[in-house]
């Protein structure tokens, strides 16, 4: 008789128990054997084992939240990029060590089982990963805290290098299904969209207003868990599916019009089909207004559906008990939502609901950047939501009267201010709205959020002191350093405990090791033994060897013009030349590697992408060259890739023009990890020199007054050009086709960018101030103890950066729980 898999027997933590479980579930749930299956069901039984565990966690968490009636918070994100979830779960759980052992004893390799697992890619970059940290550290610190999304089909996409240019394939990152998440079919709900919004009065002779008519989609929850750090507590991430309310046509279907009969259901279902069509063609823009209006509806449906169950109607206490942070402004139609429910459904006035709904939301702004803000135009939002449009123009006018009563008749300023632009093709502009909607606003570094305060929002600081604050971004420990470099949090769980884990800044026990010559050379010999990996797999999927004696020099990041991966690909082509000009030179031998995504329709970028890839033919074909210096661009970059990059980097690029970066998180990532940081001052580069020290940390570069004084003096900068004949002479490079025989004039574009446009984002302006701190680099580099005490310093010292601590503020001066 075959033996059952008792309940406790699904509990227990210890490897035999673990092991039974694996084995059940590949036999009793996938029907296989050691003979039929393949690496896939192994690792899904691995995952069904491990939910086992999860699976009682997760109840009890939930029911504690219903018993205690904790505030919750609710964290609304067009993006989470979690990236695989088996090790994060078994380290959370702390049974990474008894996994491990039950797969090794029945035959398998844990690290390739692993492996098999795909990113799950449902976000972008630092967006999406930042809003998986922090829900890592909401369910760490036992916070009542659920993330809410899309279940995107695809994600962002594959990326393919072919010929040098990045080749945008389908995410199929569910062709096996996702062994995570668990269908809640009894949580659907319907979402509309278009129709009318129509007057009517009411039995007490107010107006109100219904909307009709419109057509209707059907938003289908997945389920994941979130599990805390050895704390029981599992939280949930709940994703949106679109699914269409209508069944298949079989009158159309059995008339072999097949077309027809799936169309319906087919155009419903693209709502989550991929993450950001390119909103560059009307279509797409419209497409992207659905995703977050889909999310938002069926989140707050959700969130009320949950509330009312406990408090029913008493919506004065919903800011008592429901907090809601929208992560940029793609969930900010939240506020004009959240008043039509609380008005046209439930019978509240307009005062009451707009007290309600400003005490409950806040904002996150991610950007600086004007162009960046994302606005809708009237047309577009009148025939999808015109309900919202009508809300939106309610909310506008009396928040003007405001205006108008705080600062008199200042015509220009009310323009400025106005949620609805002005112009032949008018917009609502959603930061905008997110300010006006919300209780607090809140930037995501110190210089970030003082940046935002002395430019885009000048005039409502002027109006809302109060309203803004600092929320430096942070790292979740767990992943970034206890799972993505083992040995090296093990080498510092040996020697202060593993408090760190939860409490980053524990790490400062950590400084006075920087002077113990056995630490410092184990330290050392952790981090050769990173680049050995990372080697290992460059060679196995691109076929270059590299060593990993050389400095590691790597930029990893989404491409974008004011990230600058372009100033890092002129400075490798200055390295280049001067191993060409005097091949007996002695010099210090570095690899460059990049990594990241251009948007499909960011030309620049993309052309970035293939310069960097030029380059790197160019280099590493290169005899005379040989081991001084590899150019290396690793394509679909993904938080799987991250994890074996980050540890293996000894220097950490981060030279975005001054100004132009909310944050970062990589920057953070990188120094827990003991790489050295070259970077300007910006983001929350000022944070981590402030923490790291000054004597640790390679800054260069104009600083953010310095940029905008050149710019209003008029910036020269055809006389960096004149005056610098290194960068002359990989520009002339450009120019004449060197990097690009095959097609002379193909980066035509990049020069005339640098040199006819004025070159926006002053590359030539930082690049010998660059250059000579790279310079600085190779010198230190050559001195391997001093240059791994600095090291050391780093991970001591960016305890702050730990996102348990970020969210600790949030709790504390947002959500007030």
């Amino acid at each position: 008789m075959a033996k059952t898999h008792t309940v406790d027997a699904r509990r227990a933590l210890d490897s035999k128990s673990i092991k039974e479980g694996i084995q059940e579930h590949l036999r009793y749930t996938l029907a296989k054997d050691e003979y039929s299956s393949d690496d896939w069901d192994v690792y899904k039984s691995i995952v069904l084992t491990v939910m086992d565990r999860l699976h009682e966690r997760w109840i009890n968490t939930q029911q504690k939240y219903y018993k205690e009636d904790r505030k919750r918070v609710y964290y609304l994100s067009m993006e989470f990029l979690i990236g695989r979830l088996l090790d994060n779960a078994i380290i959370n759980l702390g049974i990474q060590d008894e996994v491990r052992e039950a797969v090794t004893e029945m035959g398998y390799d844990y690290d390739k089982m692993r492996d098999v697992e795909l990113d799950a890619a449902l976000g972008n970059g630092g967006l999406g990963r930042l809003a998986a940290c922090f829900l890592d550290s909401m369910a760490t610190l036992g916070i009542a805290g659920y993330g809410y999304g899309i279940r995107y089909d695809f994600g962002i996409f594959h990326q393919q290098i072919e010929q040098g240019f990045q080749v945008e394939r389908p995410d199929t990152w569910l062709r096996f299904g996702n062994p995570w998440d668990i269908v809640r079919p009894n949580v659907f709900y319907p979402v509309y969209f278009y129709g009318e919004s129509v007057p009517y009065t009411d039995e007490k002779g107010a107006l109100r207003f219904k909307w009709q008519n419109g057509q209707k989609v059907m938003a289908l929850a997945h389920d994941m868990p979130v599990p805390g750090y050895k704390n029981d507590t599992v939280n949930n991430l709940r994703l949106w599916k679109a699914t269409s309310p209508k069944s298949l046509d079989l009158r159309s279907f059995n008339q072999g019009e097949y077309i027809d009969a799936i169309r319906d259901i087919q155009l419903t279902e693209n709502i989550s089909r991929v993450l950001y069509p390119n909103d560059k063609v009307f279509v797409g823009q419209e497409l992207r207004l659905k995703q977050e209006y889909f999310l938002v509806s069926a989140t707050l449906q959700d969130i009320l559906r949950r509330f009312k169950k406990i408090h029913g109607n008493n919506f004065a206490i919903l800011p008592d008990k429901v907090a809601i942070q929208c992560n940029d402004t793609h969930p900010n139609l939240a506020v004009p939502e959240l008043m039509r429910i609380l008005m046209d459904d439930e019978g509240l006035d307009w005062d009451t609901a707009w007290g309600i709904v400003t005490k409950t939301i806040a904002y996150t702004n991610h950007t600086i950047l004007p162009e960046a803000l994302e606005k809708w135009p009237v047309s577009l939002m009148r025939n999808m939501l015109p309900r919202h449009l009508q809300i939106i123009y309610e909310i506008n006018k009396r928040f003007l009267n405001t205006v108008h009563e705080t600062f008199g008749d200042d015509v220009n300023r009310i323009r400025r201010m106005s949620i609805i632009s002005e112009g032949e093709h008018p917009s609502v502009q959603m930061a905008t709205l997110g300010i006006v909607g919300s209780h607090k606003v809140n930037g995501v570094a110190a210089l970030h959020s003082d940046l935002i305060k002395k430019t885009i929002f000048k005039d409502f600081v002027d109006l809302w002191p109060e309203k803004f604050t600092n929320k430096t971004n942070g790292i979740t420990p767990r992943r970034w350093l206890r799972q993505c470099n083992r040995e090296l949090a093990d080498l510092i769980t040996s020697k202060i405990g593993e408090g760190w884990v939860t409490h980053l800044e524990d790490l400062h026990k950590i400084d006075a090791l920087a002077t113990d010559k056995a630490f410092v050379k184990e330290f050392a010999k952790i981090k050769w033994n990173n680049k050995k990996k990372l080697a290992a797999y460059i060679e196995k999927k691109m076929g270059v060897k590299v060593n990993p004696d050389a400095l590691f020099d790597i930029q990893i990041k989404r491409i974008h013009e004011y990230k600058r991966q372009l100033m890092a690909a002129l400075h490798t082509a200055v390295l280049y030349n001067r191993i060409k000009a005097n091949p007996s030179a002695k010099v210090q031998p570095r690899v460059v590697l990049f990594g990241g995504k251009a948007a499909p329709g960011y030309y620049m970028a993309k052309m970035h992408i293939k310069l960097i890839n030029s380059i790197a033919e160019k280099i590493n074909n290169d005899p005379q060259v040989g081991d001084k210096l590899k150019c290396l661009f690793l394509p679909n970059y993904s938080v799987s890739l991250a994890e074996k990059m980050i540890p293996a980097a000894d220097l950490s690029e981060q030279i975005s023009t001054a100004g132009m970066e909310a944050s970062g998180t990589g920057n953070m990532k990188f120094a827990l990890n003991g790489a050295l940081t070259i970077g300007t001052l910006d983001g929350a580069n000022v944070e981590i020199r402030e923490e790291v020290g000054d004597e640790n940390i390679f800054i260069f570069g104009l600083k953010v007054e310095e940029i905008d004084a050149l710019r209003e003096s008029g910036y020269n900068n055809w006389s960096y050009y004149d005056s610098n004949p290194e960068l002359k002479q990989v520009i002339d490079q450009l120019r004449d086709g060197f990097f690009s025989p095959e097609e002379p004039n193909l980066f035509h574009p990049i020069v005339n960018a640098l040199l006819e446009a004025g070159d926006y984002y002053m590359i030539l302006a930082d690049f010998k101030d660059y250059c000579d701190t790279q310079s600085k680099v190779d010198a230190m580099y050559a001195k391997p103890m001093e240059w791994t005490k600095m090291a050391i310093h780093n991970v001591a010292r960016v305890g702050k950066f730990s996102s348990d601590r970020t969210i600790r503020d949030y709790a504390d001066e947002i959500w007030g729980v």
